[in-house]
């Protein structure tokens, strides 16, 4: 690698790299719409709160298989028309999209179950490559811009999604209750809604959005890399993991102990507010209706708090440094998840969740930035795919083993598994501050790069 690697990009204007950012806007539309209504899908159609986490587990295995293949097929792929990253965005889009149409169509339990499969899996097709594509389009100066744009346009998409189920029943008057096996009426024009979303913000940044030509050089590494077949790919990965910098396997752990805390949050939280704070008893009850389009309301107004949240990160984080803002903002969102248990009116959910939508700005950034710099840009791609690992290994842990707790322990007490997700993301916050260590030097990049070339980045 060469030290001039690290300026070869141009910088890009404000309106550039938003168009850049647009996908992600839609690809964020779809995860939320899925995240903050399977749950009530399933309940509607039959299923006990003990095996939501098991139907819940296409997500994290389709993550785990599909992102670091797609980020190494991306690292390879060059198209004179289309680019190396974005024809994943597209097919990834297009039948993401069809699932979202479908999905609230659903007549059984396992035919939903197998449509969130196949939407997880084209929806970590078009993602995964979201987060390469801020390294191959911006220089390190403006990396963090394009991560915190992500971050912003994340958050609107998540806002607007999570609203969409109250908005259908309290201004378009759609109904919100359905007799068992049925999907409501607001619930399914969400959905219908988000597929138009997801697929036109993606193509937005397709058509806006031009990628830089790979070198003479790389173009040849990239016929050899096609000759090594699928054993010679499944290698590097496993190789890139072994070399994996130890910076990365720090802010891995972080990663390992935050995100169960928001898996847990989008298991239960929706259907704990419909039960424990407005009194529900099943999806045909009135009361039980009313909440879960409360408990998605105030899941939208933690979206606003992440997208209004994210204009000040960078500046809080420039002063304070990368990790000790991350451990603060991931402690806010702990006390957030832990508070909802004394809630004896709804509208503070939206005090709860303000604690949340900070620590989720810093979740969707913060990871990111910190490991900027301390990755070979060859295989950004994979590494990418390789850091999901370990957002997805605990929700495959949650989701295999989190129904017995629930059965065993809790007594199927939604409230307290969003509690415990809390709990976890106070564990992460202090592994966050306690282990990884500032850079020391301004000079950031070049200190970067040349650990890089020595093989000790940390």
């Amino acid at each position: 690698m060469n030290l001039k690697t690290a300026f070869q990009n141009p910088k890009l204007s404000l309106i550039q790299i938003i168009n850049m950012s647009v996908g992600f806007f839609g690809i964020q539309f779809g995860w939320d719409l899925q995240r903050a209504n399977m749950g009530r899908i399933y309940e509607g159609l039959g299923a006990n709160p003990d095996q939501v986490p098991l139907l819940f587990l296409a997500a994290p295995l389709t993550g785990l298989l599909i992102q670091p293949i797609i980020g190494y097929l991306s690292d390879h792929t060059w198209h004179p028309k289309w680019g190396r990253r974005r024809p994943y965005f597209m097919v990834g889009a297009i039948i993401s999209s069809i699932a979202l149409i479908f999905m609230p169509n659903s007549g059984t339990l396992w035919m939903a179950a197998g449509l969130l499969w196949v939407l997880d899996v084209f929806g970590n097709v078009s993602m995964e490559p979201f987060r390469a594509f801020v390294t191959d389009k911006l220089p390190d100066s403006q990396v963090n811009r394009g991560f915190i744009m992500q971050s912003m346009m994340i958050g609107l998409g998540g806002s607007v999604a999570s609203a969409l189920p109250w908005l259908m029943k309290n201004v378009f008057h759609l109904t919100n209750t359905a007799a068992e096996g049925f999907i409501p009426e607001n619930v399914k024009y969400s959905f219908y809604i988000g597929a138009f979303f997801f697929l036109a913000a993606v193509l937005w940044t397709v058509f806006t959005t031009k990628e830089y030509p790979p070198t003479e050089e790389e173009l040849n590494n990239q016929k050899l890399e096609g000759k090594k077949g699928f054993l010679g790919g499944a290698k590097d990965i496993f190789k890139a993991l072994a070399d994996m910098p130890k910076r990365m396997q720090i802010v891995s752990l972080v990663q390992f102990f935050t995100w169960p805390g928001l898996f847990l949050m989008w298991f239960y939280y929706t259907t704990a507010v419909a039960v424990n704070v407005f009194g529900g008893t099943n999806a045909s009850d009135p009361i039980y209706a009313a909440g879960a389009d409360f408990g998605s309301l105030t899941l939208a107004y933690y979206s606003v708090v992440t997208f209004l949240f994210a204009l000040v990160l960078p500046i809080i984080a420039d002063k304070l440094g990368r990790k000790t803002t991350h451990a603060l903002c991931l402690l806010c969102g702990a006390i957030g998840l832990i508070s909802v248990a004394w809630v004896t009116d709804k509208n503070m959910l939206y005090l709860c969740m303000t604690g949340v939508g900070i620590a989720w700005a810093s979740i969707l950034s913060m990871p990111y930035a910190m490991l900027s710099g301390s990755l070979p840009k060859a295989k950004i791609g994979i590494y990418m795919g390789i850091f999901n690992f370990f957002i997805v290994l605990p929700e495959i842990m949650a989701s295999l083993g989190f129904g017995w707790l629930m059965r065993n322990v809790l007594n199927n007490d939604r409230l307290l598994a969003v509690q415990l997700g809390g709990a976890l993301m106070v564990l992460a916050a202090l592994i966050c501050f306690i282990f990884i260590k500032e850079p020391k030097t301004t000079d950031k990049i070049v200190t970067a790069e040349l650990e890089i070339e020595e093989g000790r980045a940390i």
